[in-house]
């Protein structure tokens, strides 16, 4: 099985009168932002049954974001005509998803089929129903079963998109087509960066940012914190007493910080977490096993260790202390870190520290993810567990916009015209 880190220049040989394939859908669009402004509580409501305030307003504000600025992306990247994206949504981010994996597309795709993920299926179709009141695209919820959906509209469609394991997507990638095109989004470790040149107030705001972002259950959230030694003491006393700060309540209270955990096998995997890393527990650790809350938690390792840190979906500051430049960049460029390069950023490093990165990763640097996410752009890095578009046995890692993909793996004469 080969693999490339080389993309094809977007747009390449579509001609200059480029038109939106489906241009006049562009209004159920406009009618859908207007849904999200006007009818902004209702939406809420179904949001609070996954994530919290906060977050819930931000995807909301995010998915109006990506709205508008959906025809200027299509024009940018002018993908061409498709006759069927098929679409396995992922298990948060049920709006957001909404938008970018299924309104969006179809501008350009004759029909969109879904699946909502199980943890999330009954608020995702909730928000079809709601949603499909002000608009009359083809877009249309397929069978429950995931093998079911495989079988039917994903073999038929031209464009698969998956968002899971990686293990997952492999299995997936081995039924395609030589012709069928499939869009991998999976996990990265995000690792979080303070060097001994950062402000340490606004690192700390930046990490909390980040790992709270949905009660800390989502895939923006760094796995590993690199806080360099002169400066580790300093971080770590003020993210414990912010951390300890934090306000606990329901997820429509709009004065609370974060909520209970959502996902079930996401709160286990976290408590035995923290019951081998007891002894390093430095604030928080605290839990509700009848409300399912775990209190924001930081955990500090011993200097320079070697960490292999798992994606968890929950609010857990894994921190390492680090002394040198050379011990950092080789902890990076490891093959763990490397193949699960997504994005990373950075707080008072070096310009070699974000050079290195930038090979790779998406990096914001004295900013978080979230700040620098575009939903209209391409996201991600190049490792193989992070992203990928698959076609033809030829997995091309890199940053991923469905657009983008479908433009630079359909040329004219290939897509439907």
């Amino acid at each position: 099985m080969s693999q490339s880190l080389v993309q094809a220049d977007p747009g390449t040989d579509v001609p200059d009168d480029y038109r939106i394939p489906f241009a006049g859908r562009l209004q159920d669009l406009r009618n859908v932002a207007d849904l999200l402004r006007t009818h902004r509580q209702e939406v809420l409501a179904v949001l609070f049954e996954t994530c919290n305030y906060r977050t819930a307003c931000g995807e909301i504000d995010a998915s109006i974001a990506a709205l508008e600025g959906a025809c200027e992306e299509v024009e940018r990247y002018r993908p061409p005509r498709i006759g069927e994206i098929s679409v396995l949504m992922p298990s948060n981010i049920p709006l957001y998803s909404y938008v970018l994996y299924l309104l969006i597309p179809s501008l350009y795709s004759e029909r969109v089929m879904f699946r909502p993920s199980g943890r999330i299926a009954d608020q995702t179709e909730q928000l079809h129903k709601l949603l499909g009141t002000v608009h009359d695209l083809p877009i249309e919820q397929g069978p429950s079963g995931q093998r079911d959906f495989l079988n039917g509209p994903g073999a038929r469609s031209e464009v698969l998109v998956f968002t899971g394991t990686f293990d997952n997507a492999e299995k997936i990638r081995a039924q395609l087509r030589k012709d069928q095109l499939l869009l991998y989004f999976g996990q990265g470790v995000n690792p979080f960066i303070v060097g001994p040149d950062a402000l340490i107030s606004k690192a700390v705001d930046g990490a909390l940012r980040a790992r709270m972002l949905n009660s800390g259950q989502d895939c923006f959230g760094p796995d590993v914190f690199f806080v360099h030694s002169s400066v580790s003491s300093q971080f770590v006393n003020l993210l414990c007493r912010r951390v300890n700060s934090l306000k606990h309540g329901s997820n429509g209270d709009h004065l609370a910080d974060y909520g209970s955990m959502h996902y079930l096998d996401a709160f286990e995997s976290a408590l035995e977490r923290l019951i081998r890393d007891r002894g390093l527990i430095a604030a928080g650790g605290h839990t509700d096993l009848v409300e399912g809350h775990l209190s924001p938690t930081v955990v500090v390792r011993p200097v320079d260790s070697l960490v292999q840190p798992p994606e968890l979906f929950a609010p857990i500051f894994n921190v390492v202390p680090y002394t040198s430049d050379a011990w950092l960049h080789a902890v990076l460029t490891h093959q763990y870190f490397e193949e699960r390069a997504m994005a990373a950023t950075v707080f008072g490093g070096d310009d070699e520290l974000i050079e290195l990165l930038e090979q790779r990763h998406m990096v914001s640097v004295d900013e978080t993810l979230i700040d620098i996410e575009d939903g209209n752009a391409p996201f991600g890095g190049t490792g193989v567990r992070a992203n990928y578009a698959a076609i033809g046995g030829i997995r091309t890692t890199g940053p991923l916009l469905i657009s983008k993909a479908v433009a630079d793996h359909f040329a004219p004469g290939r897509g439907l015209r």
